[in-house]
């Protein structure tokens, strides 16, 4: 049974920075690709950024610059450095871990909470 366990979170002020970790464990596909996700209140679920097994990475336009995504291979396990925290970047994160060709297999973790105060 694949899991996903987030680490990190919890309340910042505005113009702070966090760290976020996610570890998997259990049958994940080594070569899957791995994401943070965010989701604030009345809103959907969007993306943050993403790492390939390659290290190839993409960062949504509103963390482009304030974000870095990094992935240890060997562990499984990705990590999140955002800086320059703004109040509109509280939200629960989460973790994904998803096949690179097969959508349908995917995997999430139950998300940690980040609060930036004005």
């Amino acid at each position: 049974q694949a899991q996903l366990v987030e680490y990190g979170g919890g309340l910042v002020q505005a113009g702070g920075s966090l760290s976020l970790a996610c570890a998997a464990s259990g049958v994940i596909y080594s070569g899957n690709n791995m994401g943070w996700y965010r989701q604030a209140p009345g809103t959907q679920r969007e993306l943050v950024a993403t790492v390939t097994a390659a290290g190839t990475t993409t960062y949504a336009d509103s963390v482009k610059g304030r974000a870095t995504i990094s992935r240890d291979g060997a562990k499984k396990t990705i990590y999140l450095q955002m800086t320059s925290l703004k109040p509109e970047d509280t939200a629960i994160y989460y973790c994904r871990s998803y096949h690179p060709t097969i959508s349908a297999i995917t995997f999430w973790g139950q998300g940690t909470q980040v609060t930036v105060s004005s």
